[in-house]
């Protein structure tokens, strides 16, 4: 029988940054486990250059990626999200739609890279420490033995992910 693959939602406010990196880091290193998806309350509609400058760099597949709202998951024949990962705080605070299924729901709250204010070369710093977070957690997502995870242990598993301040090379 072929090992269950986990729609993950990875929801941000514009839709730019964060939540964009999140897609295309799991979807390059889930290992056919996990299919990652991105959305914004309110999407600035287009994915930030930078975002995509970095992920080519570190060999993401951009071609897919859009910034798109959340509406997009809320209709009939969208796919069915088991997992939705807000990765900004002002997302998390929001009124979310009810996903049908009741996925399972945590928050991953990261720094706004888009948002910040300096140098280009520290701006790029902004964003590679924002990716090497992301990254980290998205390692720990995938070590995950989610298979063997009721509900609520995946729930309390993701939550403390979103909890990890440890930062690897990424």
């Amino acid at each position: 029988m072929a090992e269950k693959i986990y729609n993950v939602l990875f929801l941000c406010t514009g839709n730019s940054a964060r939540s964009v990196m999140s897609e295309a880091i799991l979807n390059s290193i889930g290992r056919g486990r996990f299919k990652a998806f991105s959305a914004g309350s309110h999407p600035v509609g287009m994915v930030n250059p930078r975002t995509i400058e970095l992920l080519k760099k570190r060999s993401h597949r951009v071609d897919k990626l859009s910034s798109k709202s959340w509406s997009v998951f809320e209709e009939p024949d969208s796919p069915r999200m088991d997992m939705i990962i807000t990765v900004c705080d002002k997302a998390a605070g929001e009124i979310c739609p009810v996903w049908p299924g009741k996925p399972v729901t945590a928050h991953w709250g990261f720094e706004d890279p888009a948002a910040f204010l300096g140098s280009p070369e520290k701006t790029a710093a902004k964003f590679e420490e924002v990716y090497r977070q992301i990254m980290t957690r998205m390692r720990l997502l995938v070590a995950l033995r989610v298979d063997q995870l009721d509900h609520l242990a995946l729930q309390t598993e993701l939550r403390a992910i979103g909890k990890s301040t440890h930062d690897v090379d990424a």
